[in-house]
């Protein structure tokens, strides 16, 4: 059914792209009621507009805590126009029909990201105050008024709905359907349970002493973004996440649901190895392929560490996505140019640089600039979704329990072997040498087949396993792999520990002068 709007109530906190709006309005002939600084807004605009207080005959009180929270504006918003007994009480209690409730809410996110920044001006209590007064009541109270009443009004709770708002005033001259009206009703309990969803993490968070853990999953990620397609072209995909807080895309084609999953992988890799800390020891670059590193290497330049990853498997690098923590020059995009790569990311490029690479158009360039901010990780199973905190760390303990204490450099390249075990799918072994991943075996369904598969990795590009080191993202349940890899040339292993029978590849390890050590830190990654 149609319904003509004859009536609005507006009542916004950001006031950008309202006034076309309240033009076309009063343009139809509506009358408007309005709060506080939108009616001054409108009144600007020297536009006729009733104050919300000669509805309820109280003013705005309690420093505009409450202001609308009156039966003359509910009644107007919630009163059913085919009901009989609601178009008598509304006319006993002179209460108006609103038929378009334009409302927005407090920047409960803004205010909250802001008080806990280091440019917050003021104490912990003075940012939990300012967090506690941008919680909006009446706002989101009105709004689902609204959207509840449908069939009646329609209802528009956010700035990003008001061209659709704009073109249907434009377009039907103040005529809306039914369909029309519930369209923007669910988008309207969308923005209100997104709101909600923010205020209960804020309340649940760490941040707030003796945090009771929540009863339900509470997530709400906005701005959607269809993929081409999802894993598969037979799947559909979105994603839904803000890119731009994280990347400036510099060249190439859209990001895909694949790109994606391996872009990820990669920035959780080179967040191992932030720029001037101990562990980016010079340049680190990194190739992925299916969320498994496929080579990487630390070197003094960016381009000998482009040059090395790609040795470690020149094969699996074809396709990849490739990271790296320092600045792209122009001979290293020289280097780079000799593959096809679907990804390449980095803090920055030369300008040169930037040149070459943009010379195949559907390269993707990604220029970082910020590591996402994860401590949870989700993932859908059955009929419900896991949480887990985000593995964090290297290694728990260092214990040297071999035949005897690991060199310097066997240490280094252990520390770097541990990282990359940690980044490879399970079961995962890492094989390095002078900090460069040589052999990998991953995904199999016993670690002695990882050890195998990267044992014949190494072989196949030719690399010597004299004196290089293994890592193990969980513990060793035979001797059988310390035995294989000593036989190879390892000359030092890293594993969590853990088995029953630790003391069987200890033993080994001692009985043949080679270096172990357990970490107390296993790093499963299904």
């Amino acid at each position: 059914m149609d319904k003509k709007i004859k009536s609005a109530l507006i009542s916004v906190f950001y006031k950008d792209g309202l006034e076309p709006i309240v033009k076309l309005l009063s343009g139809l002939g509506v009358t408007i009621y309005s709060t506080g600084g939108t009616q001054q807004f409108i009144e600007k605009l020297g536009i006729s507009v009733i104050p919300v207080e000669s509805l309820t005959t109280y003013p705005s009180i309690l420093g505009g805590r409450v202001k609308t929270l009156h039966p003359s504006v509910f009644g107007g918003i919630l009163g059913r126009r085919d009901n009989e007994t609601d178009v008598q009480e509304m006319k006993q209690f002179n209460i108006p029909e609103i038929d378009l409730v334009i409302v927005d809410l407090y920047p409960f996110e803004e205010t909250l990201a802001h008080a806990l920044s280091p440019a917050f001006n003021g104490t912990r209590e003075d940012a939990e105050k300012s967090i506690i007064e941008k919680i909006d009541i009446g706002g989101p109270s009105m709004i689902r008024a609204a959207a509840k009443n449908f069939r009646d009004l329609l209802v528009v709770a956010a700035k990003k709905d008001y061209t659709a708002l704009e073109e249907l005033l434009q377009q039907k001259q103040g005529s809306t359907t039914i369909v029309e009206r519930k369209n923007f009703a669910a988008k309207a309990f969308e923005t209100v349970a997104h709101y909600d969803v923010a205020i209960a993490k804020h309340f649940f968070s760490a941040s707030q002493a003796e945090a009771p853990e929540p009863l339900n999953f509470i997530e709400s990620v906005p701005h959607p973004k269809a993929m081409r397609y999802g894993e598969n072209p037979h799947q559909a995909g979105i994603f839904y996440g803000d890119l731009e807080q994280l990347f400036t895309q510099l060249n190439g084609k859209e990001l895909s649901y694949n790109n994606l999953v391996d872009v990820d992988a990669a920035m959780q890799l080179i967040a191992e190895f932030p720029a001037g800390s101990i562990a980016a020891d010079g340049t680190t670059f990194a190739i992925i392929k299916h969320t498994n590193v496929c080579g990487v290497a630390q070197r003094s330049t960016t381009r000998q560490s482009w040059d090395d990853a790609l040795a470690g498997d020149p094969e699996s690098a074809f396709g990849g996505v490739l990271v790296t923590n320092s600045a792209i020059d122009t001979t290293t995009a020289e280097a780079i140019s000799e593959i096809f790569f679907e990804v390449l990311i980095a803090p920055s490029f030369d300008e040169a640089a930037l040149k070459i690479l943009k010379g195949k158009k559907n390269r993707i360039l990604l220029q970082l600039k910020a590591q996402p901010v994860q401590d949870k990780q989700y993932k859908s199973v059955l009929n419900g979704v896991l949480v887990q905190e985000v593995d964090k760390g290297n290694y728990l303990e260092w214990k040297e329990t071999g035949g005897r204490e690991t060199t310097a450099a066997e240490k280094n390249d252990l520390i770097f072997a541990n990282i990359i075990g940690k980044h490879l799918k399970s079961n995962a072994i890492a094989l390095v040498k002078q900090k460069k991943l040589i052999g990998k075996g991953c995904g199999q369904t016993s670690r002695i087949d990882s050890l195998r598969q990267a044992v014949e990795k190494a072989k196949q590009f030719n690399f010597d396993l004299k004196d290089a080191v293994m890592a193990s993202d969980a513990f060793f349940p035979f001797n059988d792999c310390v035995k294989m890899g000593h036989e190879a040339g390892i000359t030092a292993f890293i594993q969590p520990g853990g088995s029953i029978r630790d003391a069987d590849s200890i033993e080994y390890c001692k009985q043949h002068n080679l270096a172990m050590v357990i970490t107390g830190m296993r790093h499963f990654k299904h």
